[in-house]
């Protein structure tokens, strides 16, 4: 049994290191294009399923409250909190329509869509990047595997950042980190050095 968690350890320290070796010039650029779009007033939506609705609930509490350090508040929605609005469209129209119908009606020319993901695969973030283009905004897709049908439809402006791993709890596990990364990387483009 030991040996069995030990294991997992290695497995998430290893899906670290690739991540590291692979994805920060990818993390930057999401970076800069988050920044770029807070500082001309827009806002960021962000989407998931599953475990990836509360990562995007967590990020929007980082943007929203604080991160490490006393800052005013950045203007982030996670599109997976409202039961009322999320169960109504699944009940009148589609649940793959659950976060293409609030970008619609919430995003803005200049926002940032930030999508998360392990598979890419699932059709209600399909049509949120559809939604998302529509809208003129800017897609940050956090994906796994091989990206599924979500990399295949970024814009070259938009960003995937698609952590290097098959499997689902250690792709969630560097996601998490890659959000971490980009909250510390507004901060200090928004607000300066911190040491």
């Amino acid at each position: 049994m030991l040996d069995h968690i030990t294991s997992h350890f290695s497995d998430s320290i290893d899906a670290q290191i690739r991540a590291a070796e692979e994805l920060p010039p990818f993390i930057a650029q999401a970076a800069e294009l988050m920044v770029h779009s807070l500082v001309n007033e827009g806002k960021i939506l962000i989407c998931g399923n599953g475990g990836s609705a509360a990562v995007a609930q967590h990020f929007s509490s980082e943007l929203l409250n604080r991160f490490e350090r006393e800052r005013p508040s950045l203007p982030a929605i996670a599109l997976t909190t409202d039961t009322s609005t999320l169960t109504s469209i699944a009940c009148d129209y589609s649940y793959n329509e659950i976060f293409s119908k609030q970008i619609r009606a919430l995003g803005q020319p200049g926002d940032i869509l930030l999508l998360i993901s392990a598979s890419g695969r699932s059709p209600n973030l399909v049509q949120s990047i559809q939604a998302a283009h529509d809208r003129e905004m800017t897609v940050v897709a956090l994906t796994g595997m091989d990206g599924g049908n979500c990399a295949r439809l970024l814009h070259s402006e938009d960003v995937e950042i698609r952590t290097p791993s098959n499997s689902v709890p250690r792709t969630q596990e560097v996601q998490l980190l890659i959000l971490h990364c980009l909250c510390d990387l507004i901060d200090g483009y928004l607000f300066g050095s911190d040491e």
